[in-house]
């Protein structure tokens, strides 16, 4: 069986709706899984509204229909200047953030599919550092972090 066509495009104010169900639908997920992450109003719509306004939310699609959301920035958070550990590199990097798929592609390896895709990204900007973080209790982004061999920081 051909797999799907897939690419990684800047989200569109025409996709609001869509990545919102899709945040959405992580929410109730993290909440099921027990998770504290993304249990107290963020992200929201305004959040998604801002980051395809600064040209930061990225959708991964199949056939043209989105399936994974994520927010890259480059060089941009404020939160990593200092951590408790260290840095692999303090050279220029991506941030992954807000990553959600829609619930009907769960289990499938599209997630990591978009990190490929990001570290495709990523190298065409000559860049070599992708940092992620996630809440401790989100056991199903650490798996896949774990699986990519991303190191854990601080």
């Amino acid at each position: 069986m051909k797999e799907p066509t897939f690419q990684l495009e800047k989200a569109k104010s025409q996709d609001i709706e869509t990545i919102w169900e899709i945040i959405q639908q992580a929410i109730v997920r993290r909440k099921n899984d027990g998770s504290q992450q993304w249990q107290d109003g963020y992200p929201n719509k305004a959040t998604i509204q801002n980051d395809i306004e600064k040209q930061v939310g990225y959708c991964l699609k199949i056939n043209n229909e989105i399936v994974v959301y994520a927010s890259i920035l480059v060089d941009d958070e404020p939160a990593y200047k200092e951590i408790i550990g260290k840095w692999i590199s303090n050279q220029s990097f991506l941030v992954i953030h807000r990553v959600a798929v829609r619930e009907s592609y769960l289990g499938k390896g599209w997630v990591k599919k978009l990190f490929f895709q990001v570290e495709t990204f990523a190298k065409s900007l000559n860049i070599y550092s992708i940092k992620v973080d996630t809440n401790f209790d989100n056991f199903p982004m650490l798996h896949i972090l774990e699986q990519l061999d991303y190191q854990y920081c601080g």
